[in-house]
């Protein structure tokens, strides 16, 4: 059965990020008082109904965040989603619709619109790569290229897109790197294999203290081990002794192809991972040569925000 990283849902530990976050926006915005624009001009006693809306085609990511983050920001302002997370819209289409004073909902707009946009922009951004490979067997992971402090609904938004998480952090999952072999070598001497390392992790694991799930998952679970090669000999050399993953870094589609068919006469249960090199353009090539998994950071740091805005409709009062 095949072996994943948490993937990142509409859990405890996003709300926490999510509470962290708008609690920071607003020391941006309130931290040395009051919004005075608004307190200045608008009338204390004035109901307003605001919707979002699309001015541009995406996919909706952060939508059905909105009521935690009006919840931390203390606003008497109410939400009604119209687009749930992971749907499809259109431009003009209208994705949620906050109601309540005036003022308050003034003094939320910039704060959700930030959160949104950004969200959204990495969820149709992961939703363009996807659809690159939809009739393929490919999984499209994330990184930890992500904004400091963000991973969490980073990774959400990915999610919303159709692609997948790769580890959350670092006590989620060994990943052995050439660093990793590097630096073992720098300080003993000698060189390292991928195999060596894989089963010297594995020794690690037995008297290691259980990792602390601070991404989630279950704390019975066995991490997951990926060991990162750069070439054939390296590939052969690490299924010997059968880690979950095989990372490929920086391979051409051709040797891909290879590193494929030495993975399924030596160790077919072993997953390859492609890193490196990796974008719109060469994405399908690398997801034709029979890998499981494709990884690009540039899900997460190269995405760009989305287009959305507030429309305002003020509420009439009875008399009118």
């Amino acid at each position: 059965m095949m072996r994943d990283y948490h993937q990142q849902e509409r859990d405890a530990i996003l709300r926490d990020s999510v509470e962290q976050l708008t609690r920071l926006a607003i020391r941006e915005d309130l931290g040395r008082g009051f919004d005075i624009t608004t307190l200045a001009i608008v009338p204390e006693e004035l109901p307003a109904t605001a919707d979002i809306i699309a001015r541009v085609r995406g996919v909706a990511a952060g939508i059905e965040l909105i009521p935690w983050i009006v919840e931390c920001l203390q606003a008497t302002v109410t939400v009604e989603i119209r687009v749930r997370d992971g749907e499809e819209f259109k431009p003009g289409q209208c994705l949620a619709t906050l109601g309540g004073n005036a003022r308050d909902v003034l003094t939320c707009e910039r704060t959700i619109l930030n959160f949104l946009g950004r969200l959204c922009g990495i969820a149709s951004w992961t939703a363009e790569h996807v659809a690159l490979v939809a009739d393929l067997p490919v999984r499209i992971y994330d990184t930890r290229k992500t904004t400091p402090g963000w991973r969490h609904l980073e990774k959400y938004a990915v999610r919303c897109g159709g692609g997948h998480n790769h580890r959350g952090s670092l006590n989620e999952a060994i990943l052995i790197k050439d660093n990793h072999l590097a630096c073992y070598e720098r300080a003993r001497g000698t060189v390292l294999l991928p195999s060596e390392a894989v089963t010297l992790a594995r020794e690690f694991l037995k008297t290691a203290p259980a990792p602390s799930r601070s991404t989630g998952g279950t704390v019975d679970e066995e991490p997951i081990i990926e060991v990162e090669v750069d070439s054939l000999d390296g590939l052969k050399d690490a299924l010997t002794v059968l880690p979950d993953i095989v990372l490929l870094d920086n391979m051409q589609p051709d040797c891909l192809r290879e590193a494929v068919q030495i993975r399924n006469e030596k160790a077919p249960a072993v997953e390859l991972e492609a890193s490196g090199g990796v974008n719109q353009k060469t994405l399908r090539s690398i997801a034709l040569t029979g890998v499981e998994r494709i990884s690009l950071g540039a899900l997460t740091h190269s995405a760009v925000n989305l287009d959305l805005g507030l429309d305002w409709r003020l509420a009439q009062s009875e008399e009118q």
